[in-house]
C-alpha cells in the first residue's frame, strides 16, 4: 500500500472539495462519490497496491471497512442528533416510531426477496436485506445540510429524515443480529434474542447517561472558567468517542448510544452552544467521508460481481426503486407528509456507510458467503451514485415546484 500516495490523494481531494463547498452543494457531485470515484482509480487500477484493492487481504480489508465505518457513523449520528433542537424532534417522535416500526423491516423484508431472485438461501438473503435496510445518516446529510437544502425543504422533512436516518443505524441491529444467527444455524436464536435485549436497552442508559453527564460537566466547566473555547467546540466528538468506547465495553450498540448521547447532551445544551459544536461535528463528518469512501471504492469486489451474473443488475436497480419509496408514500397519511414530501422522502433513503458497517458486522460474526458481501457492496455503490446525483437536482426541483404552486392555485 502506497500510504503518501494515499495520504496526498485524499488531502488534495478534500482541500479542493473544502474550497469549492457551496458551489458543490448545488451540483450532482456529493463528498462520498467524489471519494468512491477516488477509490475506484486508484484502488481498482492497482495504483494503490499490487492486487488492485490496496494489496490488502479479505481480513484486513474487513477489520478496515467495519471499524472505520463504526467510527464514521458515530461523528455521524452525533452530528444528527445535534443538529435540530430537542424540542422540534419531540413532535417527530410518532413518524419516526412509523419509519423504524415499518418502513426500515418492510426495507429488510423487499431488499432479502430481491436478493432472493439471485439464489442465495432464504436466511442469507435476510442478511443482504438487514443490512440494506437502514437509512445512511452520511449520504442523508448531503441532501438535508447546507444554503440550499435549507432555503428549498421544509424545515420538518429535514428533521424527519435527520432523526430517522440517526435512530435505524443503531436499532437496525436487531434485525442484522436476527438475521445472522438464522444464517449460522449452530447459534441459539433465543440466547442471541436476549443479548439483543440489552444492547438496545443498555445502549440507551448508557447514551442517556454519557449525555447528561457530559452536558452537567460542561456547564460547571463553562461557570468555573475551566473549559477553553477549543476544547468546548469539539466536546460532542470527543462525547461521541466516549459512547462508542463505553458502550462496546459493556456490549452494547455502541451507534445507537451515540445518538442518545447526543439527543440528551442536546437537550440539556442552550441552542447557541448546540449550534457551534454541531457545525464543527457536520464539518468533520462531511469531509472524514472522503477517505473512508475511498477505502469503499478501493474494496469493491468486482469478480465477485461478474460471478452474480447480469441479473444482479435488476436486482439493484428493485432495491435503489422498491426498497423505501412505495411503503412511504403508502404510509404518508400516517406519517404526516403530504404526497409530495412522501415521495421525496421515499426517495432518499440512501444506503452507504451504515450498510458497509453491518455488512463488515455480519462477516466478522461468521456470514462469509462472498454473494452477501458483494450485492450489498453493489448496491451501496449505486447507492452513493444515484442518490448523490439526483439530490441537488432533486432539491431544486422541489423548490420550483413550491415556487409554481401559488401560480398555479
Amino acid at each position: 500500500m502506497e500510504l503518501p500516495l494515499l495520504y496526498a490523494t485524499v488531502g488534495v481531494a478534500s482541500v479542493v472539495l473544502a474550497l469549492l463547498s457551496r458551489r458543490l452543494r448545488s451540483l450532482p457531485v456529493t463528498e462520498p462519490l467524489v471519494g468512491l470515484l477516488l477509490g475506484v482509480v486508484l484502488g481498482q487500477g492497482g495504483v494503490l497496491g499490487g492486487s488492485g484493492a490496496l494489496g490488502w487481504d479479505e481480513t484486513q480489508r474487513d477489520t478496515l471497512l467495519l471499524e472505520s465505518s463504526r467510527l464514521l457513523l458515530a461523528a455521524s449520528v452525533m452530528a444528527a442528533a445535534l443538529r435540530f433542537p430537542t424540542r422540534r424532534l419531540r413532535a417527530l417522535v410518532r413518524p419516526v416510531a412509523w419509519m423504524l416500526l415499518v418502513v426500515m423491516p418492510a426495507a429488510a423484508v423487499i431488499s432479502g426477496g430481491l436478493a432472493l431472485t439471485l439464489g442465495l438461501p432464504l436466511a442469507l438473503a435476510a442478511v443482504v436485506g438487514a443490512c440494506l435496510s437502514p437509512t445512511d445518516p452520511v449520504l442523508a446529510a448531503s441532501v438535508v445540510t447546507g444554503d440550499v437544502a435549507e432555503r428549498s425543504l421544509p424545515s420538518r422533512l429535514r428533521a424527519l429524515l435527520t432523526a430517522e436516518s440517526g435512530a435505524n443505524d443503531g436499532l437496525a441491529l436487531p434485525l442484522v443480529a436476527i438475521a445472522v444467527s438464522l444464517a449460522l444455524t449452530a447459534r441459539d436464536t433465543g440466547h442471541e434474542l436476549l443479548i439483543l435485549t440489552w444492547e438496545v436497552l443498555g445502549a440507551v442508559v448508557i447514551g442517556v447517561v454519557a449525555g447528561l453527564v457530559t452536558a452537567a460537566g460542561r456547564r460547571l466547566a463553562t461557570r468555573e472558567h475551566d473549559l477553553a473555547g477549543g476544547p468546548s467546540l469539539v466536546l460532542t466528538l470527543l462525547l461521541a468517542l466516549a459512547a462508542l468506547g463505553v458502550a462496546r465495553l459493556a456490549g452494547t450498540d455502541g451507534v445507537l448510544a451515540v445518538f442518545v448521547a447526543g439527543i440528551a447532551y442536546g437537550a440539556r445544551t442552550d441552542e447557541s452552544t448546540r449550534e457551534h459544536q454541531d457545525m464543527i461535528d457536520e464539518a468533520v463528518n462531511r469531509y472524514a467521508v472522503v477517505p473512508f469512501f475511498l477505502l469503499v471504492g478501493a474494496a469493491l469486489p468486482w469478480a465477485d460481481w461478474a460471478a452474480l451474473g447480469p441479473v444482479v443488475v435488476l436486482v439493484t436497480v428493485g432495491v435503489l426503486v422498491v426498497r423505501r419509496l412505495p411503503t412511504v408514500l403508502l404510509m404518508a397519511p400516517v406519517l404526516g407528509l403530504t404526497r409530495r414530501d412522501a415521495a421525496f422522502a421515499g426517495w432518499f433513503g440512501p444506503m452507504g456507510v451504515s450498510a458497509v458497517f453491518y455488512l463488515a458486522h455480519a462477516r466478522d460474526q461468521g456470514v462469509t458467503d462472498p454473494r452477501v458481501f458483494a450485492l450489498g457492496m453493489l448496491v451501496v455503490a449505486a447507492s452513493t451514485v444515484v442518490h448523490g446525483t439526483t439530490a441537488a437536482p432533486l432539491v431544486r426541483l422541489y423548490a420550483r415546484s413550491d415556487a409554481d404552486r401559488p401560480a398555479r392555485s
